[in-house]
């Protein structure tokens, strides 16, 4: 045998060997590769699990409707607005008889009598406006704050019930339906909302209510405590 024909069968068998290896090397990749595939198909429904949404919705404007705290605090700062209405109506019936005076023609313009109740008038007219937007200010701050305590009332309220229940979002809707609304500008706002359909159960505004509710109702007939140094029996 020569060493060219040696030379030649290394290199058939160098090549055979190399054929074989590239073979068995595809057949573990398309192994591995189908190992992780399944791999992956089988962690993708636990992955899918974990991050599951569960979607709740919440009518805040029904809850601040029907919330008896909300209707407390709202009665008492009414009962305030018509408290200060009445001084205000004090006050304008005050001035219009100061202009009645004025110009009923018993004092002669370009007197001194008629100069000072003429800049009286305007003093008082200062004062009025003055105390009208003082009160107006304070009110529309009272107002807010009502509105701020109760929505964070019932923003706590919404958190401990997505937790207990494990409601990863919840978003403001309006309950009423589209077949309730008769102008052509409900109809149209009932057409725009967010919501199009929505499961009973994942309507959670009667449970955060009926909650708010009880909790307010224990705390309103709870007695007041004492005041500092007072003695009870």
């Amino acid at each position: 045998m020569t060493l060219l024909g040696t030379s030649k069968g290394v290199r058939t068998l160098v090549k055979k060997i190399i054929i074989c290896l590239a073979s068995v090397a595809l057949g573990v990749g398309l192994l591995l590769g189908e190992r992780a595939s399944v791999g992956q198909e089988q962690a993708r429904p636990a992955a899918a699990a974990a991050t599951a949404h569960q979607v709740g919705l919440i009518d805040m404007a029904h809850v601040f409707k029907e919330y008896a705290k909300f209707k407390a605090l709202s009665e008492s700062l009414k009962a305030d607005v018509e408290g200060v209405d009445g001084e205000a109506k004090g006050l304008v019936q005050a001035l219009q008889q100061m202009q009645a005076r004025l110009t009923s023609g018993t004092l002669a313009q370009g007197s001194q009598e008629y100069a000072d109740l003429e800049s009286q008038i305007l003093t008082k007219a200062t004062e009025l406006e003055s105390f009208r937007k003082v009160k107006q200010r304070e009110f529309l701050r009272k107002e807010a704050d009502i509105y701020k305590t109760v929505y964070l009332e019932v923003q706590d309220a919404v958190s401990m019930y997505a937790k207990h229940y494990n409601y990863t979002l919840i978003m403001r809707f309006n309950r009423d339906k589209v077949e309730s609304a008769e102008d052509p500008q409900a109809i149209i706002q009932s057409m725009n909302r967010p919501v199009v359909y929505h499961r009973t159960q994942d309507d959670l505004t009667d449970p955060i209510l009926k909650y708010l509710n009880d909790q307010y109702t224990r705390t309103a007939a709870r007695p007041a405590a004492p005041a500092a140094g007072t003695r009870t029996n």
